[in-house]
């Protein structure tokens, strides 16, 4: 074990080629949810062959002091795979790639998230850490998160052409993003909100993960 509370497993290398599943034609729908949004149901996959280092955390300050050690940048093919615990969620990776560069786009999927994340996001695009940010959120965000909402509502209306807000019947925990160094996919099981929890995340630097997560997720049609 090291003394920034990461464990080093070392690298491998594997060759991610599961075969596509495919969902069924016949999909039953709730007719009220099919007039509000067409959505995009066929399974997609991005066949990526890549290096895997293998992290333990169990508190955001180790976790973003490991990421900011001397020397350390985040490396082009390689995913970072991580069991965290403690207050570590979902935005505490996100910051760990912010502080390596600004982010010209990042789009976010979550169900849900906390005042105390909007805020967060409010102070990264305040200080052009963020140029453009997509936000995608469960359905039930606007009636259980009312005050989330609004303030999300706020801040799009507060910078202009920012991006947008989409609800949709959503569960996916994913980041994606693009700056001047590299582009990058992360997928956790943590929502954006701090979770005591146990929770897994893979953070790869890839460019072609970072499309294929933009063109799906713009093509999804919000409820709003």
């Amino acid at each position: 074990m090291s003394n920034d509370g990461f464990f080093d497993f070392g690298a491998t290398f594997f060759d991610v080629t599961e075969p596509l599943v495919e969902m069924p034609k016949e999909i039953e729908r709730d007719e009220k949810i099919e007039k509000r949004s067409k959505l995009n149901l066929k399974a997609e996959k991005y066949e990526l062959s890549t290096k895997y280092v293998y992290r333990r955390a169990f508190s955001e300050t180790r976790l973003l002091d490991a990421f900011a050690a001397p020397g350390f940048h985040f490396e082009e093919g390689v995913s970072y795979h991580l069991l965290t615990g403690g207050d570590i969620d979902a935005l505490s990776y996100l910051k760990a790639v912010i502080r390596q560069q600004r982010l010209e786009h990042c789009l976010i999927s979550t169900w849900c998230m906390a005042a105390d994340d909007v805020l967060q996001f409010r102070e990264w695009i305040e200080q052009d850490h963020i140029n453009r940010l997509d936000i995608y959120v469960g359905e039930i965000f606007t009636g259980s998160y009312k005050t989330e909402y609004s303030m999300l509502k706020r801040l799009y209306d507060d910078y202009p052409g920012l991006g947008r807000i989409c609800v949709f019947r959503n569960h996916s925990k994913i980041m994606a993003g693009i700056g001047a160094k590299f582009a990058f996919g992360i997928q956790t099981s943590a929502n954006i909100n701090t979770n005591p929890r146990t929770e897994q995340a893979c953070i790869t630097i890839d460019r072609g993960l970072y499309d294929f997560y933009k063109n799906y997720f713009d093509g999804i049609n919000s409820f709003e």
